[in-house]
């Protein structure tokens, strides 16, 4: 048996004012895309602005259906359209604002595992790393260079 260490690197910004001035407009614009997602099932919204190498940001916000299986998270929403749109354009990075409907959520609040594998599959799309910042409602960002960090042992297509 041997035992190994997966070790995980993030930046802490204590609030929105101590970001670089790029990333705080894409958090500005996942709060606001945030209050359009329809979440009336889990009273949990999602917003998400993604940033493009070729300049242009796409955002989205999460869809439920009662057929929960049918509806879609925010980063997938806005990772699959930005694909659909601009192909050929990499992804820089992505700003995520979480939250309950019910409470203020001042935890930051990671992508779920679906997301994750996306981002992954992306950031393998690409050879390159995309940049994660995510948040609750208010509070402190957590910044992932790469989603390796909160996916050290990804899954893709070399498996296949």
């Amino acid at each position: 048996m041997k035992k190994i260490s997966v070790n995980s690197n993030f930046t802490i910004f204590d609030n929105i004012d101590d970001l670089p001035i790029e990333v705080k407009d894409l958090v500005e614009k996942a709060k606001k895309i945030r209050l359009t997602a329809y979440s009336k099932y889990s009273n949990f919204s999602v917003g998400v602005s993604v940033l493009l190498e070729n300049g242009q940001t796409i955002n989205g916000s999460n869809q439920e259906n009662a057929a929960y299986p049918s509806g879609l998270c925010a980063e997938r929403t806005a990772l699959f359209y930005a694909n659909s749109k601009y192909p050929d354009s990499k992804i820089v990075c992505l700003a995520i604002v979480a939250g309950s409907m019910s409470k203020i959520n001042e935890t930051p609040i990671a992508p779920c595992g679906g997301c994750r594998q996306v981002i992954s599959e992306f950031e393998t799309k690409q050879a390159s790393p995309i940049g994660i910042y995510f948040m609750g409602e208010k509070g402190r960002i957590v910044y992932s260079n790469s989603i390796i960090n909160l996916l050290p042992f990804k899954f893709d297509s070399s498996f296949l």
